[in-house]
């Protein structure tokens, strides 16, 4: 049995942001050129669903994935 990934919550104080703004922001990735190429390879799910858009809005309880990490956006 595999142990299930465990969510943090990441406040963005608002209703809303950009995938992209949300990776560095959350600090899952470094710089905007980790974010369009992590995007890009197709290693970034929201919601559990691939996503290739850097500019998804995402939505508060929206779940982001990447490399075994999984964050929450939160208001």
């Amino acid at each position: 049995m595999t142990n299930p990934t465990q969510i943090t919550d990441v406040p963005i104080g608002g209703e809303g942001i950009r995938l992209g703004q949300f990776l560095k922001f959350a600090g899952l990735l470094d710089s905007g050129g980790d974010v369009k190429a992590a995007i890009a390879d197709g290693v970034v799910s929201v919601n559990g669903e691939v996503d290739l858009r850097r500019g998804r809005q995402l939505q508060i309880d929206d779940v982001v994935s990447i490399e075994g990490r999984a964050v929450r956006v939160r208001p």
